[in-house]
């Protein structure tokens, strides 16, 4: 495995830790790195949940390393399967990831943190986007997702003026599910993956698979497609061996044992 990512699993959760003093700034080649690592967990079926996060505690990422591009790595390179930082654009991924935010998030950093399903937060950390400033886009992701996340004067001024956002107001608009101590994040999210680990695997893909593809829908057009036999898991968890399980485990007052099936 490459010095820039740690990797560990444990037990269902894998744990993603980028390592790249001093700003855990990302370069194709990391993205390529961090795109076979978010694959093969989506393709093992023994991983449930994924947490990424960064080392230390100043920096969760601040996004494309600039000394790559001053050096000449053009900002529409190839960064490799999932898009920049290899889950930006892994949209066939339905399996839920949590991003640990240590520290400032900024650019890519902030777009690797939105493609996550959710976001623990320490109390110190912040979230930008200042690609502007620099001549360029959050194109990452960043000025597609956060409009679907903020009203629009205050996604404007973000994307327009670079302008930090701090852990708090992120938690008062909706962008974090939780505020902790830096000391306490890694807990924190462990304790999210756990609670996300206890339920039906086949249940949470198809979830995901049922929110991402009817989100710009009506609730009638989403019912109409939901039902249209088009989907992969949603079909399979109507008719699925844990649809039994669950009931079964709930009347006989034990805990489920999930197949997956």
């Amino acid at each position: 495995m490459s010095e820039s990512l740690h990797v560990t699993r444990n037990g269902s959760i894998l744990e993603i830790t980028l390592d790249r003093p001093k700003a855990n700034a990302i370069d194709a080649k990391t993205s390529f790195e961090m795109g076979e690592v978010f694959l093969a967990f989506r393709d093992d079926p023994e991983l449930r949940v994924a947490i990424i996060t960064g080392a230390g505690e100043r920096f969760f990422s601040a996004g494309w390393d600039l000394k790559a591009a001053a050096e000449g790595e053009a900002p529409d390179a190839d960064f490799g399967p999932g898009g920049f930082a290899g889950l930006t654009e892994l949209f066939d991924l339905d399996k839920p990831v949590i991003a640990a935010v240590n520290g400032y998030a900024f650019g890519g950093g902030f777009e690797l943190a939105l493609g996550a399903d959710m976001i623990v937060c320490a109390d110190n950390a912040s979230f930008a986007l200042p690609e502007a400033k620099l001549g360029i886009v959050p194109d990452s992701g960043g000025m597609l997702r956060l409009p679907k996340l903020l009203p629009p004067a205050i996604v404007n001024e973000m994307m327009m003026t670079g302008r930090r956002m701090d852990a708090e107001e992120a938690l008062r608009w909706g962008i974090v599910n939780r505020v902790v101590s830096n000391a306490e994040l890694m807990d924190s999210a462990r304790e999210l993956a756990a609670q996300i680990a206890q339920s039906a695997p086949l249940a949470v893909a198809a979830l995901k698979e049922v929110v991402r593809t009817t989100s710009e829908m009506t609730v009638e057009e989403g019912y109409r497609y939901t039902r249209s036999g088009v989907l992969k898991h949603y079909p399979a968890v109507l008719h699925s061996e844990d649809a039994l399980e669950g009931p079964a485990a709930f009347a006989e007052k034990r805990d489920p044992v999930w197949a997956g099936k």
